[in-house]
């Protein structure tokens, strides 16, 4: 029999594929499910219990969390990546990690396919395949949801005639956890006009009383919170659980997928959204003009070619060379106030504070240059523009 590496998650589509893999396509499966961050030991031990009774030949449990922070996640910290100035790229950037992790496994034990089970509207597939194609060439790629075309309807049908029945209240949301955010999709999100209920997301609003924390960063990288240094994994998985009863961080993001039709996705993502924001004032108080300039310029590409599954492409190791390079003085912390449904980043202290009152203060006074400075400057600084309006506007 032919080995099949299927990415697997316990949820309906790969439950599906699990049992078509085997009874119809005669493949001996090997599930993995690749964990960055978003599953909790008791449901790793869960999706394993159901991978073994869904028939799997056997069933591994990759941890990519680290990796996923260091190859990934921190520089979406450094360039501050908000696709369409709204989405963390919380799933995107998690595909890419997965299918890695995947085509080295599939690799490591000599499988001759790989199963996924992307439907065939969304962005996953063209992750994962293009990823797949790069990095294990020559291994058949299966996809049984989109090959089929099957509905949801469809699918808990076949895997009831099978004896392995599915709720329809569970795969009424499509929800996907992770270290950098939680995303959920269902009716609603398919419409234009329409508004996750309260019920659709994973976690309920609770907190009411404001807080303030703290986040220290090094080098740019988020390495303690409240004064406590627990490294970035752990600062993002606090700050998340901290954050998230507020409600901060949820909302919709409407982007134009890889495929060129238009797709609205619901998301939770309170660490990522305040981690982000955090960054960035402290690099506004930190990093020069120009700095802050060509980084907005280059980390646009950047967000958008992850979301497209380019990661393997030489230009992005270029790119983080330069964002790592920008990083060298932000360094501080940052102080942030927690509401429902909003937060407030109140300022930043750090020794590499460019707002340096010993060179002057904005609006009252100056300390490094004279009156008579400015005015020459400002002759100087406008020349070519009086000379264009003084040979232009003659009458």
């Amino acid at each position: 029999m032919k080995k099949v590496v299927l990415a697997f998650s316990g949820g309906l589509d790969t439950s599906f594929c699990c049992i078509y893999l085997a009874k119809d396509l005669g493949l001996e499966v090997h599930s993995v499910v690749v964990n960055t961050g978003g599953f909790s030991a008791e449901e790793i031990e869960n999706i394993e219990i159901r991978a073994y009774e869904l028939g799997v030949k056997s069933h591994t449990t990759i941890d990519e969390t680290t990796d996923y922070y260091q190859d990934t996640i921190k520089y979406l910290i450094f360039g501050n990546v908000l696709k369409n100035a709204t989405y963390p790229l919380s799933v995107s950037a998690e595909r890419v990690c997965q299918a890695t992790a995947i085509a080295n496994y599939a690799n490591k034990i000599g499988a001759s396919c790989i199963a996924h089970g992307s439907t065939g509207a969304g962005n996953d597939q063209v992750r994962f395949d293009m990823i797949f194609n790069t990095l294990v060439p020559g291994v058949e790629i299966i996809t049984p949801i989109r090959d089929l075309k099957l509905s949801r309807e469809a699918e808990i049908e076949y895997l009831a005639q099978h004896g392995f029945p599915y709720s329809a209240e569970k795969a009424k949301y499509s929800i996907n956890k992770g270290l950098w955010g939680t995303s959920v999709g269902g009716a609603e999100t398919l419409t234009s006009n329409q508004y996750l209920p309260d019920s659709a997301w994973p976690t309920p609003v609770t907190a009411t009383d404001p807080q303030t924390i703290s986040i220290d960063f090094e080098k740019g990288e988020p390495i303690g919170l409240n004064g406590n240094k627990i490294g970035a994994v752990a600062v993002i998985q606090q700050l998340q659980e901290l954050a998230q009863p507020y409600g901060i961080g949820r909302d919709i993001h409407v982007g134009d997928t890889i495929i060129g039709i238009k797709g609205r996705v619901g998301f939770e993502a309170a660490g990522p959204i305040i981690l982000v924001k955090a960054h960035h004032t402290l690099e506004k108080h930190t990093l020069t003009k120009w700095q802050l300039a060509w980084k907005d310029q280059i980390t646009g590409f950047y967000g958008n070619w992850m979301h497209e599954g380019q990661m393997h492409d030489p230009v992005m190791r270029d790119i983080e060379a330069f964002l790592t390079s920008s990083q060298e003085t932000v360094t501080g912390r940052v102080i942030v106030e927690l509401h429902p449904y909003r937060f407030i980043v109140v300022g930043i202290e750090s020794k590499h504070d460019l707002m340096n009152n010993e060179f002057g203060s904005y609006g009252e006074m100056n300390e490094g240059y004279t009156g008579d400075d400015v005015k020459g400057f400002s002759k100087i600084f406008g020349n070519q523009t009086n000379i264009w309006h003084k040979v232009n506007n003659k009458g």
